[in-house]
């Protein structure tokens, strides 16, 4: 008779970026720097300590409520284009919303946790476990509880592909324009429409990131088309101040993306065109004249681990 199934626990990747007393210090050498700065611009040390102190807390807690025999390691943000992840981790965000979508692209396919060190200070739309909330959370994800108050959403991803097939994938939005942000000139082509087009760059954004920077948008300028849901697989895309003249228009402002439709973007730009991903600039991926960007529904989602 064959002796019981072992069950092995996934490697725990906890995720962190500094917090803003972490880099201002790195930034100016000394806390009592940092001190002297911020109470020559009427403002307390105190708060940026107490935060730094959630922050150390909800990283502390994850960590030691963890089983002694499950593998763990952290990265930092910044290190995430190096980090190598393994196909069964299980990824722990601990931070602000905007950590889960800088991870996001990383991932293939392995689950992913967001807790929130501070209600107070972060909306937990993506974070939304407690500290105290993690080890159950991480123990179901995980397979060694089969029951519990959780459930996997896959949300999803917009994909921008030039070309040459270099990749970026994005959870909240995908941003195309100029790198200095100065008008920005391209050709449109969305379906069997075609527009040259000189603008502020346009953004496609995903259910997740309908509750941001589209949110913004279609609030400004009091448009009432519904927006894609997290887990929908369709994108909305709008194009910022398009300006009209003698070889430019601004008729294709804005529009939806389904799982089989393409937007894609001819660039007329020198040096300068660029695409990047959920607003972090220094990931991005050169675009300049002539090279082509198709903007699709990406195969790959986010699997995000949240309570039911």
């Amino acid at each position: 008779m064959s002796g019981p199934l072992s069950f092995t626990l996934p490697r725990v990747v906890l995720v962190t970026r500094p917090t803003l007393l972490e880099t201002l210090i790195e930034r100016h050498g000394t806390r009592g720097q940092v001190e002297f700065l911020l109470r020559q611009r009427g403002q307390k040390i105190g708060d940026l300590e107490m935060a730094h102190e959630r922050q150390r807390n909800a990283v502390t807690q994850v960590a030691s409520d963890l089983p002694p025999d499950q593998r763990r390691t952290k990265v930092d943000r910044a290190d995430l284009p190096q980090f190598l992840f393994s196909r069964d981790d299980l990824v722990v965000a601990v931070g602000q919303d905007g950590l889960v979508a800088n991870v996001a692209k990383y991932l293939k396919g392995q689950k992913i946790l967001g807790v929130n060190p501070d209600p107070t200070a972060y909306d937990g739309v993506l974070c939304r476990l407690t500290p105290a909330e993690a080890k159950a959370a991480i123990a179901w994800a995980g397979g060694g509880v089969t029951s519990g108050r959780f459930a996997i959403q896959s949300r999803t991803m917009a994909k921008a592909q030039r070309d040459d097939g270099l990749c970026l994938l994005a959870l909240n939005e995908i941003f195309v324009g100029h790198r200095t942000h100065q008008s920005a000139r391209y050709q449109l082509q969305s379906a069997k429409k075609w527009e040259r087009q000189s603008s502020s760059g346009l953004i496609c954004a995903t259910g997740t990131g309908a509750t941001g920077w589209a949110r913004s948008i279609t609030a400004q300028r009091n448009l009432h088309e519904e927006l894609p849901d997290p887990t929908s697989p369709r994108l909305a895309w709008f194009v910022r101040e398009p300006f009209p003249s003698v070889s430019t228009g601004t008729m294709l402002d804005h529009g939806c993306l389904g799982e089989d439709d393409v937007l894609e973007i001819t660039s007329e730009m020198g040096e300068g065109g660029t695409v990047f991903a959920d607003g972090i600039e220094a990931d991005l991926m050169e675009f300049p004249g002539p090279q082509k960007v198709q903007i699709s529904v990406a195969k790959e989602k986010l699997e995000l681990v949240a309570k039911t």
